[in-house]
């Protein structure tokens, strides 16, 4: 069993930043990459980015390249998602997940654990 606790969210102003952290219960051989996923209100998951664990090969969605950092540390069992310039849009419940496969898919069904998600809200 996986175990993702998520923190970092909150209230920021329209151009600020935000770094949320996804601690991982296990980073094993069942695990192989991290991804962060948002979802606003009547809209469908968003894949934002990913990482994989060994190698550290990360991989974005274009909608957050620029902005959007993923890292991870790996003696904290720890994935990052450091979120700058943020924009209004950028409204959403945050879930950061763990899946045995690679960095060929950013579809959410490629992931098996789940974290329970952190609130991220931008102001005008």
């Amino acid at each position: 069993q996986v175990q993702l606790v998520e923190s970092g969210g909150g209230l920021v102003q329209a151009g600020g930043s935000l770094r949320l952290s996804c601690v991982s219960s296990r980073h094993t051989f069942s695990v192989n990459t991290m991804g962060w996923f948002r979802q606003a209100p009547g809209k469908e998951r968003e894949f934002l980015a990913a990482i994989t664990w060994s190698g550290g090969s990360t991989y974005y969605a274009d909608s957050v390249k620029g902005r959007f950092t993923i890292s991870r540390d790996n003696a904290k069992n720890t994935v990052y998602l450091q979120m700058n310039s943020l924009k209004p849009e950028d409204t959403a419940t945050y879930s950061c997940a763990a899946s045995a496969l690679g960095l060929g898919s950013s579809s959410w069904r490629s992931y098996t654990y789940w974290g329970q998600g952190t609130q991220v809200t931008v102001s005008s």
